[in-house]
């Protein structure tokens, strides 16, 4: 038995099923049903093949939104999260005799945390083009198992030249999965729904865990085996190769492939992104959508941004368990007095994108907003004495807001990059200016300056104001395309998503430039 269509008029208007779904497979899909035109967007030939089912009702598309959310956010959540705990334990193994152990000396500690950066830089441009011809959720637990084994390899290692590798190696493992998170969220929610997801998912608890871990293996007896330091990189590197697992089994590569929704609930989460006007996949690489990418002077605007913004962030990554213990604490009370960080950062974050969730069309100003409490954080330390330790701890965990204006921003090119060899080229265009801003941050921070750290504190107030710049030429840029596409084209028509022909047209794989009713949001 198959679906019924009714032509009226000769619209292809979806019609309610009159029979149930043919079965020829294990997961319930006739991929033979119909024979729809070729497309460079799979997910038109999905929605042809395996549909059409009956239009949702509103309390229905919560239903799907909320069952999405269950499984989407914690497996994205926990990817990002063991990412960045391990990114961090080269600051909280420091309060352990990490340098002591290996033979640091000078700035080797610096470059331990900037290699990693330039590891991102350089191996976001294989993954760039590997996630775009491979499936995404393979291909990102792939990569999260190949740093595990790295931070394993660090517990072992003890001289400089080895360490330089393995960070390395790790950053280039690393690169993709900010750009494969930002990547998943944009084809599984609505632009209006991004943001506060791009809020949960990409939150920095990881200073919560790191502080837990790190005060757990600070109970490890002195005369045991091992360092205190390699226990740390131990145990964070095994609980990675577990997720990772996990997440080759049960992570997907978009809605049309994930394991936990039916095929009904499938053919609806993706006839529901319609309105996006992004696509949902293409494993195509197309050279004009590259071209275009780096062409468009709203990537480059967010590119500087991600610099400005990353900077302080590669700088207290790196030395903020340090700046903490050099305000008179020992190694167990600064690993405790940083767990608050990435609470901060979280809740910062999580507030921002609620802000730029529901001020429609103001998502810029939630950013220049969001900027404002970093910046008089770091102007706080700059000014205060350093005996007035209160002061000293208010204003360096309001300086840990900086992850609100950056997770954000991220909804910006989310929401305003369509095309699939486009999407992917401008994430990892942005990822190179995380990286870059995370490998310039450390290196302001100058042994010779300890333990006020002037030159880094005085390179965030710079950083800071030049981000708040970018985002109001950003809104100025966006503003100026959309009213231009407004006087080319007429007003922006909205996608009827119960008429089949309207949702061919959007999954054709085109660009933003290229679609004549996307507008940008700002």
């Amino acid at each position: 038995m198959t679906s019924e269509k009714a032509n009226t008029g000769g619209d292809n208007v979806i019609q309610p099923m009159t029979s149930a779904q043919a079965v020829a497979n294990e997961d319930g899909i006739d991929k033979a049903k119909a024979d729809a035109s070729a497309t460079n967007d799979p997910a038109a030939h999905f929605l042809a093949t395996v549909g059409p089912f009956p239009p949702m009702t509103p309390e229905q598309e919560k239903q799907l939104v909320r069952k999405i959310d269950r499984w989407m956010i914690p497996l994205l959540l926990f990817m990002g999260l063991f990412a960045a705990v391990d990114k961090v334990q080269l600051a909280t193994g420091e309060l352990y005799g990490f340098s002591k152990d290996t033979g640091l000396v000078g700035q080797q500690y610096s470059w331990l945390g900037s290699i990693l950066s330039l590891g991102m830089l350089v191996g976001i441009w294989p993954s760039t083009y590997l996630i775009h011809r491979l499936p995404a959720g393979k291909y990102l637990s792939g990569c999260s198992m190949c740093w595990s084994i790295m931070t394993l390899c660090i517990a072992a290692c003890h001289n400089w030249a080895g360490l330089m590798v393995l960070r390395f190696l790790m950053g280039f493992f690393e690169a993709i999965i900010n750009p494969g998170a930002i990547l998943l969220i944009s084809v599984f929610w609505k632009k209006s729904e991004q943001p506060i997801r791009n809020g949960i998912i990409m939150t920095v608890f990881s200073s919560v865990v790191n502080g837990f871990l790190s005060w757990l293996v600070g109970l490890i007896p002195e005369d045991a085996p091992l360092a205190r330091w390699q226990y740390l990189y131990l145990l964070t590197g095994s609980m990675n190769v577990l997720y990772s697992i996990f997440m080759f089994i049960f992570l997907p590569d978009s809605p049309m492939n994930a394991r936990f929704l039916t095929v009904e609930e499938r053919w609806h989460a993706v006839q529901r992104l319609a309105e996006n006007r992004t696509g949902i996949s293409g494993n195509k690489w197309k050279w004009d959508q590259a071209i275009e990418a780096v062409m468009d002077v709203k990537i480059w605007i967010m590119f500087l941004f991600n610099i400005s913004v990353n900077i302080p962030n590669g700088g207290l990554i790196t030395f903020g368990a340090i700046i903490i213990k050099n305000l008179g604490f020992d190694p167990q009370k600064s690993a405790l007095l940083s767990m608050p960080n990435g609470v901060i950062s979280s809740i910062s974050g999580f507030i921002a994108s609620y802000c730029a969730a529901k001020w429609v069309g103001r998502r810029t100003f939630a950013v220049m907003i969001a900027i404002c409490f970093p910046l008089l954080g770091t102007a706080l330390v700059y000014g205060l004495p350093r005996s007035n330790i209160g002061g000293q701890l208010f204003g360096l965990y309001m300086m840990y807001c900086y992850w609100a204006p950056y997770v954000t921003a991220i909804s910006l090119p989310q929401a305003n990059t369509a095309g699939s060899t486009k999407k992917v080229v401008s994430y990892g265009i942005l990822l190179l200016g995380y990286g870059t801003g995370n490998l310039i941050g450390p290196q302001t921070f100058r042994a010779n300056q300890a333990p006020a750290y002037t030159g880094g504190t005085i390179a965030m107030l710079v950083c800071y104001c030049t981000a708040m710049f970018l985002m109001l030429v950003y809104f100025l840029v966006a503003s100026w395309e959309n009213r231009n596409k407004d006087r080319t084209y007429g007003s922006a028509l909205a996608v009827d998503k119960d008429n089949l022909d309207a949702l061919f047209n959007v999954y054709q794989d085109l660009t933003d430039k290229k679609q004549e009713d996307f507008r940008y949001v700002h």
